[in-house]
């Protein structure tokens, strides 16, 4: 009876706490779309998505943030170019090549690249990347270069770790099937192994771009914050979450309004990344 009465509730403590979570991400969705929707309906969708001015204290002003959707794209783009071939290389080691004495060193110094907080990045990116970028690339180093780089870089904790561990959760049969096969190591591991771990390593990249995505404070410490569009890699631009955490804190009225509809764009761009992700899961279960 007692073990009865300690399971019912152990269940309904789950039940509850995920009851809590889903609670926070509806209350989290309605205060975005609550605020954000009336402002884009002021200013009018095709000139907001659309807009190539951002000028809020101009007189009429201008809220168009086609510059920052771009600047974003590019250095999201950028990161996943840098961060995911290393990451997934790097997991590909560390799950089937590492010797047990090194890998002993490198879990823990991957795990600390995890921990290491945004700020460090952002003067890491300051005071080593943007110098090496202007002294050997041109420009002033604050560019989409400097950015996609360093974004790059702390996008492989998250891949490397889900990686490694969804090639580790990778029966060893598929392993010992190709080697029956006449197959190497090597040509086991990449032909047999990695394919079978797609899953959780497509999971790694759509978590490694939303944080990419994501990322305000050293993006903006790198990026140079100029709201244009522009092709040139070695120029500086603004992102959406850039674009919010330098004008939040003075914003009042229709710019305020913007600045939380930038937040429902974003809230868009993750959800539709996620979607994405789940429609190619699902084709490759079927």
């Amino acid at each position: 009876m007692r073990k009865k009465i300690l399971e019912n509730g152990m269940r309904g403590l789950f039940a509850v706490t995920a009851c809590v979570s889903i609670l926070a991400v509806v209350l989290i969705c309605a205060f975005m779309f609550i605020n954000g929707i009336p402002a884009i309906q002021e200013i009018g969708l095709f000139d907001f998505l659309g807009g190539t001015k951002w000028a809020p204290n101009n007189t009429p002003p201008s809220y168009g943030i086609l510059p920052m959707i771009v600047g974003s794209l590019y250095i999201t783009a950028g990161a996943i170019i840098v961060g995911v071939p290393i990451g997934l290389f790097a997991a590909i080691f560390m799950a089937r090549f590492c010797p047990k004495r090194i890998y002993r060193f490198l879990k823990p110094l991957v795990e600390l690249l995890a921990g290491i907080p945004s700020i460090v990045y952002g003067f890491f990116g300051m005071t080593v990347l943007v110098p090496f970028v202007r002294e050997h690339l041109g420009g002033n180093g604050n560019s989409i270069l400097t950015a996609s780089v360093l974004l790059g870089i702390m996008i492989l904790p998250t891949i490397i770790g889900l990686s490694e561990s969804a090639i580790r959760a990778v029966d060893e049969s598929y392993y010992e099937g190709a080697l029956a096969l006449g197959a190497t190591h090597e040509r086991a591991v990449m032909k047999a192994v990695v394919p079978a771990a797609k899953s959780g390593i497509l999971a790694s990249i759509v978590l490694g771009i939303g944080r990419a995505i994501g990322e305000t404070m050293a993006v903006i410490m790198v990026a140079g914050n100029n709201t244009r569009i522009t092709t040139d890699i070695l120029k500086g631009i603004r992102t959406l979450t850039g674009n919010i955490v330098m004008e939040m804190g003075y914003a009042t009225d229709l710019h305020r309004g913007a600045l939380i509809a930038t937040g429902v764009v974003l809230f868009v761009f993750i959800l539709i990344i996620n979607l994405c992700f789940s429609v190619l899961n699902n084709r490759k279960k079927g």
